[in-house]
């Protein structure tokens, strides 16, 4: 499980991001904590984890716009 600092503007959109971010082709399973601004990512084994976050970012943007997860 990896922890990545994540900019989310309520709890509702990190709740909605959580639930992107778990369909995303190579994630396991991912939590998004909104007052920590902190999102956890456990990876499918093997998988190319830049790759991955690439696509969960693509995936949380469709949520918010100018959301930025620093890796």
């Amino acid at each position: 499980m990896k922890k990545y600092k994540i900019e989310v503007d309520c709890a509702n959109c990190a709740a909605k991001m959580e639930e992107a971010t778990k369909k995303v082709s190579g994630v396991k399973d991912a939590t998004v904590a909104f007052m920590a601004q902190k999102m956890s990512v456990e990876f499918e084994d093997g998988v190319d984890e830049a790759k991955v976050m690439k696509d969960v970012l693509k995936a949380c943007r469709k949520v918010e716009p100018d959301c930025e997860i620093y890796l």
